[in-house]
């Protein structure tokens, strides 16, 4: 069996030592830089209020950290970890697909022809909901990888609490 890219970089940061790089897809993977911040990610619940049995939209912000931003939901290369959104199931709220905005096409300094698929300083996910009347909150992750002008990073997940009253 002919290990993928993927399994390579795995074995790489179990392999290499904290603070050393390995190259993955094509741009250095920092496996723990000292200037790297523990969250690329920034989120913080915003009570919101929609329709009770009715459709509705609930906006989820997002703050990418200054300097990094992250692959957007659809990477124009296979070989980069799309950022997703994964809802847990809450009672009286039927969620729907999270609608992801486009993103902001993005070259390394490495190889200027090739474009990246990305989100930068903030974005903000819709996602469609009928909910029974009352107070909500539902628990979901937002998985992303990270990456500066020169090199990515190992993916990460961000603890989502989506609060919100339906009347």
């Amino acid at each position: 069996m002919r290990p993928t890219l993927f399994t390579l970089g795995l074995l790489a940061a179990v392999v290499l030592s904290p603070g050393a790089t390995a190259m993955y897809c094509g741009a250095q993977l920092n496996m723990s830089s000292p200037a790297a911040p523990k969250a690329y990610v920034l989120y913080a619940a915003e009570p919101q209020s929609v329709a009770a049995n009715k459709q509705a939209e609930l906006k989820i912000r997002f703050q990418i950290v200054q300097g990094f931003h992250i692959n957007s939901h659809t990477p124009k290369s296979k070989f980069m970890i799309p950022t997703a959104l994964t809802l847990q199931p809450a009672t009286g709220v039927k969620p729907g697909t999270p609608e992801f905005p486009v993103g902001q096409l993005f070259s390394f300094t490495f190889d200027p022809n090739e474009k990246v698929d990305v989100y930068a300083g903030s974005f903000t996910v819709k996602l469609p909901v009928v909910a029974a009347a009352g107070e909500h909150s539902m628990d979901a992750t937002l998985k992303y990888q990270a990456c500066d002008s020169a090199s990515c990073y190992p993916p990460k997940t961000l603890p989502v609490k989506i609060l919100f009253t339906a009347r």
